[in-house]
This record gives C-alpha cells, structure tokens and sequence, in this order.
C-alpha cells in the first residue's frame, strides 16, 4: 500500500479511513450537541449531516 516516495502523501485506502473517521466523529459531536440543545430527531439528523460533512471538509482542507 505504501510506496515509500513521499512521506506526506497518504494511500488511498488510508484517506478514505481518515474521512470516514472524521466524518462519524463530527457527526456524532453535531447530532448529540443539537439534541442536547433540544432539537428534534429529524433535525438532529440533519444537523449530524452537516456536521459529518464539514468534519471531512475542515480536515481535507487543513492537510493541504
């Protein structure tokens, strides 16, 4: 997997676990953060969404 030319860059495999990591972790910080503030559940799902995405989105723009 790993081809040992760059040391910065990452396998592809490795990106896609990385952001899906992110992505459950800012999910689950979002959704669990508007239910506490008293949110529905159909807004807490959306909110988890947005929060999923913008987890991978931070994450993906810091490693550039």
């Amino acid at each position: 997997m790993y081809s040992g030319d760059d040391s910065s860059q990452s396998c592809a495999v490795c990106r896609f676990l990385r952001s899906f990591a992110f992505s459950a972790i800012g999910a689950a910080i979002v959704g669990y953060g508007v239910l506490g503030l008293g949110a529905s559940r159909d807004n807490a799902i959306i909110a988890a969404a947005m929060g999923a995405l913008a987890a991978v989105v931070l994450t993906s723009r810091k490693s550039r």
